[in-house]
């Protein structure tokens, strides 16, 4: 069995908590260290030391020498949005494989570049999404069984059952600007950028189509501290495909006491011989017990969405009890990227796929800013 050494870069309060984990579960991989630019903020360096610090794995403060390294096969590229894809080209360009956390990046350019990079060095890409979780993958099973007949709709919701709500002020109405003013922030996140990445992702994977035009709208109606950052905590989308499917798409963050597991995730699909729903939280056990009802601890000041599983633990969060879902967890999407390695394969995921939702993600906030249709042919 051929072993693959995985650099990570970004550390704790970014999706790397998830990403690492999972390749030091596959026993196809071997963790050799985490690195990042020199001269990050004092503060994404302390973050980035007390990952690798609980990894077991040593901090590497020197990002070109580590990717010289030829121990190191695969980089998991998990920074900021707006350093994302030029960190993920330069690993490329060292020759390593590049699993990218999602969306690739925040620039469109730089994401053509990765793109560029990747296929000039031969090397396989994969951004994350949720094809691999075993919702989506009944979605993809049902579509292609033909059972549906013709698919001429979907429709995803991605509404995450996190924050505090009730706080926003609902008398400002949202205006959104085009290009967006920034992509990261310490207490809130673009919702259409971080939640309709998986929507557009799953309907272009499940329809075999590109978009071609995109409406959108953006609002506020859940929390001040999206609108002190001057970001959406909720957006809603329609979408034209090129072979005649029309998709739609709902994406926000809904507070805790929303749902009783982490959120709506769902798909329904809409075919000439019928519709059916896909549930994350179907199939489920529902536990009724004598313990108190759940409620959301006290937030975290540095994350009040608990964004981040480091912060939720530092802050004495329990998980929610009430359903348990039940069946195949659908596998991990970093041990897909092996696979598609292993068989020298492209996934079904990867940048060019990571830039094309890029596109259609700016897009839709130009839509959202102008009130009108926006053509991406």
């Amino acid at each position: 069995m051929k072993k693959y050494g995985v650099l990570l870069l970004g550390g704790d309060r970014t999706h790397q908590e998830n990403y690492g984990p999972d390749f030091a579960d596959d026993p196809r991989c071997q963790l050799i260290g985490l690195t990042d630019e020199v001269g990050v903020p004092s503060q994404r360096d302390a973050w980035n030391r007390s990952l690798a610090q609980r990894l077991g794995i040593p901090f590497l403060p020197q990002l070109d020498q580590a990717l010289e390294r030829e121990d190191v096969h695969i980089a998991c590229v998990c920074v900021e949005f707006e350093r994302r894809a030029q960190l993920a080209a330069r690993c490329a360009e060292a020759g390593k494989h590049v699993y990218v956390d999602k969306p690739i990046g925040s620039s469109l350019e730089a994401a053509e570049k990765l793109v560029s990079v990747a296929a000039k060095a031969q090397v396989k890409t994969q951004m994350f999404s949720m094809l691999r979780s075993a919702w989506s993958q009944r979605a993809k099973e049902l579509v292609d069984s033909g059972l549906l007949g013709d698919l001429l709709g979907i429709h995803c919701d991605t509404l995450f059952a996190k924050g505090l709500t009730g706080t926003a002020d609902l008398g400002r109405i949202r205006e959104e600007h085009f290009p967006p003013k920034g992509f990261s922030f310490m207490k809130s996140k673009r919702e259409l950028f971080t939640t309709g990445v998986y929507s557009i992702g799953m309907m272009g994977w499940l329809c075999g189509q590109s978009v071609e035009r995109v409406y959108a709208r953006t609002s506020n109606f859940f929390f001040q501290e999206h609108q002190e950052d001057d970001v959406e905590d909720f957006a809603a989308l329609t979408l034209d495909f090129d072979g005649g499917l029309v998709g739609s798409l709902s994406g926000g963050r809904i507070g805790f006491l929303s749902h009783p597991l982490g959120g709506l995730l769902r798909v329904t699909l809409v075919g000439s011989r019928g519709t059916r729903i896909v549930d994350s939280a179907e199939p489920r056990l529902e536990i009724s017990c004598d313990a108190p009802t759940w409620r959301p601890g006290k937030p975290h000041p540095q994350d009040p969405m608990a964004f981040w599983g480091s912060s939720t633990r530092e802050a004495g969060g329990v998980h929610k009890f009430g359903w348990r879902g039940v069946g195949s967890s659908g596998g991990s999407d970093a041990s897909f990227f092996v696979d598609c390695i292993d068989a020298d394969r492209e996934s079904d995921m990867n940048a060019t796929d990571g830039a094309e939702i890029l596109r259609v993600l700016l897009a839709a906030y130009e839509s959202a800013a102008s009130g009108k249709v926006v053509s991406l042919v």
